[in-house]
């Protein structure tokens, strides 16, 4: 059997924070859109750049969310390799985002995106040294 991933799907309910946040914060880009008015949905897949085989899937749908089951309990993060982790967190930081598990050891951080979808940013390469303020900055909430 041959098996392929083809992309992670999540909810969104605002697409102009979601599109802020994924793309403008996070650095991702959108490598293709779907409108269909019939369903009255919108499809927009994003990746990292020149990363566009396994990419992100934002569905935001016009009318609401209303009525779709809530499963979300069993969906855990996403995770993202970033050059520089106290740069990518000081821009969210710098946006209005929480840092919810700061990159204490230069290696690790959790955000939260706009629909409370955890996201897990880790340093590509070796951990950066220990930095100020991340070293000493406490969790905060859930992620």
């Amino acid at each position: 059997m041959a098996l392929t991933y083809l992309h992670t799907m999540v909810r969104v309910k605002d697409l102009e924070a979601s599109m802020h946040f994924y793309c403008e914060l996070l650095g991702l880009e959108e490598i293709k859109r779907k409108e269909s008015e019939a369903g009255r949905f919108t499809l927009i897949f994003l990746a990292p750049p020149n990363q566009h085989d396994a990419p992100l899937e934002l569905t935001y749908n016009w009318d609401g969310d209303e009525g779709l089951p809530s499963d979300s309990r069993h969906f855990g993060h996403l995770a993202y390799g970033v050059d520089d982790i106290y740069a990518t967190c000081q821009r969210m930081a710098d946006a209005g985002v929480v840092i919810n598990r700061p990159p204490r050891d230069g290696h690790m951080a959790f955000v939260r995106s706009p629909d409370n979808i955890s996201i897990e940013l880790l340093q590509n390469g070796e951990p950066l040294p220990p930095q100020e303020p991340w070293a000493s900055m406490d969790s905060v909430g859930v992620w």
